[in-house]
């Protein structure tokens, strides 16, 4: 701004411009900091995303899961091998009831169940 009137001094103008480019390249020096941050973050985070399966596997092949997986649609709450057992129409034998067993652990150690307490499983959301 120019000088106009002679009772005001002129303004500092130097000054005040170089205290704000001062300021100018501190904020740009943190706000590239910032970027720099971000960058190596994100290369971190999609690194890890990478090794992450893209989903459940698949069951093995049995003739036998497909009917597991509908006594899980068809269950209340979680089921347990006895449960299992029974909607697969099995008698309630230990050999089966274990036989049932087996495979729901199987198939939790997969990733495909849950085993939410000594026996009870769910199906993973």
């Amino acid at each position: 701004m120019p000088w106009t009137s002679r009772k005001t001094p002129p303004r500092p103008w130097p000054t005040t411009l170089r205290a704000q480019i001062d300021d100018l390249q501190t904020r740009l020096r943190e706000a590239e900091t910032h970027l720099e941050h971000l960058t190596i973050t994100r290369k971190t985070v999609t690194g890890l995303a990478d090794r992450l399966p893209a989903g459940p596997p698949d069951p093995p092949e049995h003739p036998n899961y497909p009917r597991i997986f509908d006594a899980f649609n068809h269950a209340t709450g979680p089921p347990r091998a006895k449960d299992v057992c029974e909607a697969l129409g099995h008698e309630l034998l230990p050999k089966n009831v274990e036989g049932t067993c087996t495979k729901l652990k199987r198939l939790a150690k997969l990733g495909i169940l849950a085993e939410i307490d000594t026996g009870g499983f769910a199906r993973k959301q």
